[in-house]
């Protein structure tokens, strides 16, 4: 199985407490979430960390890890911005 963590998808900009990230692939998406990510007891969080999984799988389309992280931004009261790209 070849694994593919630089699926893209419509960036967004997350804000966080001391900077922002700008994330528009699986790759970047699984940094923010590993690394930056406030908790990582939140439903709409596991969702996110989950389907980046499913997208670096193959096994979904990475318009749904956008959508995913944008849930898990509002749940963690992180500033979610769409960006041009």
């Amino acid at each position: 199985m070849k694994l593919n963590p630089w699926k893209e998808f419509e960036p967004i900009v997350l804000v966080f407490e001391n900077k922002k990230r700008l994330i528009s692939t699986a790759h970047e998406a699984a940094a923010v979430l590993i690394k930056d990510w406030p908790g990582d007891d939140g439903d709409e969080y596991c969702v996110a960390v989950r389907t980046c999984w499913e997208v670096i799988l193959g096994k979904m389309d990475a318009f749904e890890l956008r959508r995913a992280l944008l849930r898990a931004a509002e749940e963690a009261g992180i500033a979610a911005i769409a960006a041009v790209h």
